[in-house]
């Protein structure tokens, strides 16, 4: 197998599969760090302090580590996965499974990531992996579970056991690591992309002082804004409330070891995103999909108004307090959306007390 992106989760995948005896090629963009692996054992970089197990490759030649293989997860960011593929195009053999390990929304477009492989890709099956796992637990055993999800041709429901869905789940299985399978890859797709931003609103909101009546608002409306964004998309809305939605939700939500978490904690205390994480150039998949998945629920009409909030302040400049204001004052609707109830807050006048008047 080959795994492309030797960032921390890359790694961490590449970790799981090599456990459970498969040969892996783990494809770095950078020479020096392939061959500070294959030294060491270890990668220092981005999983500091970690052996990493044998039967793990590490090269940056993409011919190699495409050689031979029976399977692909792609865990480069986002935004670069187009890039990717055009990058690999020619050099994978015709039907080689594909699983993305990377999520969001291409800016642009509006494609789900699975759109982007299938379109520059033709010929193989596209899935993904997705649940709520931080790379250092998953590189070191800790139990972990997520969803492997790819659509599921006539002949893999004929023949459930050697479908790519199964396959890859097998292969990861094993040690700390437990896969569930899906066919719902828009529903899986969905909750991976806009975790992330929901995510950087529970930072917010925990860096201007606020707590766990906050935050756990915050998640819950946020399931409900990746439930109507699946659904409308094709996916279900089931599909959400498990591993890749509201497992990964609530798990990016809980610490500022997720960066989206991070960024918001960081923001919500005051600092300029420029001199967030020490002004370091770190890539944040939420901030960069803020703008993607509104782009895509304003085209298909699906509000999603804490999505909303956090592209305002991330990208158009919009004052941190004032927008979570609004948001909280917003009409105030039913939670079974068969009620289909709207009316006036009853205290408009009052708002959210932030900094030194909180």
């Amino acid at each position: 197998m080959a795994v492309l992106g030797a960032g921390s989760w890359g790694t961490a995948l590449a970790s799981v599969l090599a456990r459970n005896g498969r040969e892996v090629s783990l494809w770095a963009r950078r020479a020096e760090l392939a061959e500070a692996i294959n030294a060491t054992g270890r990668n220092e970089a981005y999983l500091p302090g970690i052996d990493l197990p044998t039967g793990i490759t590490a090269t940056a030649d993409l011919d190699a580590a495409l050689d031979g293989i029976d399977a692909l997860l792609i865990v480069t960011p986002s935004s670069s996965l187009r890039q990717m593929c055009r990058a690999i195009a020619g050099k994978l053999p015709e039907g080689i499974p594909i699983a993305l390990a990377c999520k969001g929304v291409e800016r642009g477009t509006g494609y789900l990531l699975s759109e982007v492989v299938s379109e520059e890709l033709p010929g193989h099956p596209v899935g993904a992996v997705s649940g709520p796992t931080f790379a250092a637990e998953t590189a070191l055993e800790h139990p972990t579970a997520a969803t492997v999800a790819f659509p599921f041709a006539y002949q893999d429901r004929l023949d459930p056991y050697q479908s790519p869905a199964v396959r890859l789940a097998v292969s990861l299985s094993g040690g700390g690591f437990r896969p569930y399978v899906s066919d719902d890859l828009v529903g899986v797709e969905v909750g991976g992309a806009v975790k992330n931003v929901i995510a950087i609103a529970c930072g917010m909101m925990s860096g201007a002082g606020f707590a766990e009546n906050t935050r756990a608002a915050l998640i819950t409306r946020g399931i409900d804004e990746m439930k109507q964004l699946a659904e409308a998309l094709g996916g279900r809305r089931e599909t959400v409330t498990g591993l890749s939605g509201a497992g990964d939700l609530t798990l990016t939500c809980s610490s500022t070891t997720s960066r989206n978490m991070s960024l918001g904690t960081q923001l919500g205390q005051g600092i300029p995103r420029a001199m967030c994480f020490d002004a370091q150039p770190v890539v944040v998949e939420g901030e960069v999909n803020a703008v993607s998945v509104i782009d895509l629920a304003r085209r298909i009409n699906v509000p999603m108004p804490i999505c909303e909030t956090v592209n305002a302040v991330l990208h158009t400049g919009a004052d941190l307090a004032g927008s979570f204001n609004a948001l909280w004052s917003r009409p105030i609707e039913a939670e079974p959306r068969a009620l289909d109830l709207s009316f006036s807050h009853p205290a408009p006048g009052l708002s959210l007390q932030f900094g030194d008047s909180k």
